[in-house]
């Protein structure tokens, strides 16, 4: 794994400023501490931090062709390297390494554009073609791998795998993004193709970007997308049987590196059944390791020490104590705009233990978008069938004015706290699925904002993320609608994101086998029965790990990675909430409503409200602000 950088003049052959250049490149150290290279022409600066995985000896970066025509800066892996290099020599391509990196160089010099198509694999590059003048962008298909860019006002286009290293350039522009902001409050991060930042960008997943010098226009091209057309009806047990064997297939082709190797293991379903498949291809005993909590309501240990023991694996845990909380201060500078997913501070910790054994680890990221496995997914196909037998001209009347009148609850058990359902209910399917997993209500965020940003959003919601998803969504289905739309958002916009800067820190490679494009678009295509089958998520998924999972382990009640914040917001951090919410950068931003803010706070320390998910997002937006 490794960090990219670029600084391309648009406009004509402007010399580039290669301290610049080289500064930008440093400030992503952390994601390759191995090596860095530079390569500086006329009007054009590549830069490379390298993670050496595959060939450790050769393939430094930025990489030239032979005919020092082609220039490419690569962050990733490209599982399916060996066959592409074999269809590549037979064309007549002749290579120097035995990495991934040079087949990418040749694939761009025989296929153009279209050489992304045929790439398998997690990865962000830029590649400069001297004779057409053209700088070509790409990110894979599902957004393992970050990449932000921005086009400056001086005519230079710049990118990087972090929002830091463009940050660093003077001409950046850092005007905050109040569709952002908004957005940000709404899903806990801001979703692609957004920074928070205006003007600024991430290249979305499945998309590529081509610039050609004395060409203004920057104009991503969606490249892949996935489709979830049923194929022709198959039997359960055949169709449990060839999903067990493309996993199988998918951890394989990521089990090839010339460094350490291992897992990262929960006790959940999908990173056991991933150390299973690693289990069967090994020789050797796997590398696992595994965070523990304090907490029994947060803890999997016990499951994952049953896998662990199930297949002979090298298991490493360490407990988290409960009030670990000393990372906050830090996450700010991991993820460098703001970001609200509290299991970022567990997913720090089990990175930090990972790199003690391995370089390299497969995770089970992936599973729940896409074999519907989160509860949301289940709440959301109860409430379209409860749309489904009541006109509209009954139910959003009806089930709106519950939703209105039932008091908030939080204190009381979760039999009694029915608001949140009746609300969902009187929406429409995407206001439905957007309260279930917004972190912040539409109501709340009106009682939060101030008037000037209010004014500033002209009325823009955050519910337009999915409603811009949706409408390019290819399928039917209510439940595969609510799955793109987690491929779509909260996979890159969270997940990976999460994953990328936590390991990235700590200089460990990720692999995802459950996001692999291919298994990707093969489980797209089961039916939506057999992913959700009664109150079963990944239903047809744990029928197929039967053999390799205990029941225990399968049938269970998912627990998640979080952490005790409410707790702790009422506990040990009372006073640095009160103190971060309520200071100065929060009160002169001219963002908030003041007196709401007091009021979150007091009435989260007094147990009234449970405002502990919009209360993370202020803590983080402030670090942010800190930061900034």
């Amino acid at each position: 794994m490794c960090g990219i950088v670029g600084i391309f003049d648009l406009t004509g052959q402007r010399e580039i400023n290669r301290e610049l250049l080289a500064t930008m490149n440093e400030s992503q150290f952390h994601r390759g501490p191995d090596e860095g290279g530079l390569h500086l022409e006329a009007g054009l600066g590549l830069g490379h931090r390298r993670l050496s995985i595959i060939d450790l000896s050769s393939g430094q970066q930025p990489m030239i062709s032979r005919d020092n025509n082609v220039i490419l800066t690569f962050n990733g892996e490209i599982y399916n390297f060996m066959d592409l290099r074999k269809e590549l020599e037979a064309l007549g391509y002749q290579f120097n390494t035995h990495c991934d990196t040079e087949v990418i160089l040749y694939g761009w010099q025989a296929w153009g554009e279209a050489c992304v198509d045929k790439l398998r694999g997690m990865f962000a590059f830029a590649i400069w073609d001297r004779a057409k003048q053209t700088l070509f962008l790409a990110r894979d298909r599902l957004g393992v791998k970050p990449l932000f860019y921005a086009t400056l006002a001086n005519g230079q286009f710049i990118f990087s795998s972090e929002l830091k290293a463009l940050k660093l350039h003077p001409d950046m522009p850092r005007e905050l993004d109040a569709s952002a902001i908004e957005d940000y409050f709404g899903f806990g991060y801001v979703p692609e193709p957004k920074t928070i930042y205006k003007n600024v960008y991430k290249l979305e997943p499945g998309f590529c970007l081509t610039l050609k010098r004395g060409e203004s226009n920057v104009r991503p091209r969606q490249y892949w997308d996935v489709k979830f057309a049923e194929r022709p009806a198959q039997s359960e047990a055949a169709i449990a049987d060839e999903l067990i064997e493309r996993l199988r297939e998918a951890v394989k082709i990521r089990m090839v590196a010339d460094v350490p190797l291992g897992a990262f293991l929960s006790g959940g379903v999908d990173s056991s059944a991933v150390v299973a498949m690693m289990a069967e291809l090994s020789a050797d005993p796997v590398n696992t390791c595994s965070i523990s909590f304090g907490d029994p309501a947060f803890n999997e240990a016990k499951f994952a020490a049953q896998v662990a023991a199930r297949y002979h694996t090298a298991h490493r845990v360490e407990q988290v104590d409960a009030d670990d909380y000393s990372l906050i201060g830090k996450l700010a500078g991991l993820y460098d705009e703001p970001y609200a997913d509290s299991s970022a501070l567990p997913t720090y910790r089990v990175c930090e233990l990972a790199k003690k054994q391995v370089t390299v680890v497969l995770s089970g990221d992936g599973g729940d978008e896409n074999l519907a496995g989160y509860r949301r997914h289940r709440w959301h196909y109860y409430e379209e069938q409860m749309r489904s037998w009541l006109p509209d001209s009954i139910r959003q009347p009806v089930f709106g004015l519950l939703g209105r009148v039932y008091p908030k609850a939080d204190w009381a058990p979760k039999i009694f706290r029915a608001k949140s359902t009746f609300e969902s209910i009187g929406r429409d399917s995407l206001q439905g699925y957007f309260h279930s997993v917004s972190v912040s209500s539409n109501e709340l965020r009106g009682k939060l904002f101030s008037e000037q940003l209010k004014r500033d959003l002209q009325g823009y919601q955050a519910i337009e993320v999915f409603r811009k998803h949706a409408a390019n969504a290819p399928t039917e289905s209510p439940l595969s609608l609510v799955q793109y739309l987690d491929i779509k958002t909260y996979l890159p916009g969270d997940i990976l994101t999460k994953v990328d800067r936590a390991s990235m820190a700590h200089a460990l490679e990720v692999r995802v086998p459950l996001l692999d494009h291919q298994l990707v678009e093969w489980m797209a295509g089961i039916s939506p029965d057999l992913k959700l089958k009664g109150k079963e998520g990944k239903y047809i998924f744990k029928k197929s790990l039967e053999n390799y999972l205990s029941d225990d382990i399968l049938y269970r009640p998912k627990m998640g990675f979080g952490v005790p914040i409410n707790a702790w917001f009422r506990g040990p951090l009372k006073t640095q909430v009160r103190e971060a919410l309520l200071g100065d950068s929060m009160m002169q931003c001219g963002l908030f409503n003041h007196d709401f803010l007091t009021q979150m706070v007091n009435q989260q320390e007094s147990g009234m409200r449970d405002y502990s998910a919009p209360i993370w997002s202020l803590l983080m937006f402030e670090a942010f602000l800190q930061n900034a």
